[in-house]
């Protein structure tokens, strides 16, 4: 059972002032459109890029992540340092890396010390699940 006013179903298309929809407050080609969330996601997204033309075929079944912060420890578990990634595998052989935001935020100062970070933290996570040093997984960095 439907409730009616008896007016057809409108699509509001002005506040209660009377003014129309507001439209972003800046151009979306400008940098500060975009969340740091989303540009967290571009670095790290760059790191990979970067990454996988070198190592196309080792890392053709790793998935990459972002979350915001890692798991609470459960009781009783050591508190050791706040990691900024975790490196995951499963039975299939799939791997996951996972890239913490905010511990990585909280420890660099601007853009570029945060975008270097990054790179250092996902090579090192891909020199883990290779096995092999991260000099030897992007030796121009």
């Amino acid at each position: 059972m439907r409730l009616s006013s008896g007016q057809p179903d409108r699509v509001r298309r002005r506040d209660r002032r009377g003014r129309g929809i507001r439209g972003p407050l800046v151009p979306s080609d400008l940098p500060v459109f975009r969340s740091r969330a989303q540009a967290f996601d571009d670095l790290v997204l760059d790191a990979v890029e970067r990454l996988e033309r070198l190592w196309a075929r080792e890392l053709a079944n790793v998935d990459f992540l972002v979350e915001d912060v890692p798991p609470v420890p459960l009781r009783g578990e050591p508190l050791e340092a706040i990691p900024f990634s975790r490196l995951e595998g499963d039975r299939t052989g799939r791997a996951r890396i996972v890239v913490y935001r905010r511990p990585v935020e909280i420890r660099t100062k601007d853009p570029d010390e945060m975008a270097l970070l990054v790179h250092e933290v996902v090579v090192e996570e891909v020199a883990n699940l290779l096995g092999v040093e991260p000099e030897s997984v992007d030796p121009e960095s």
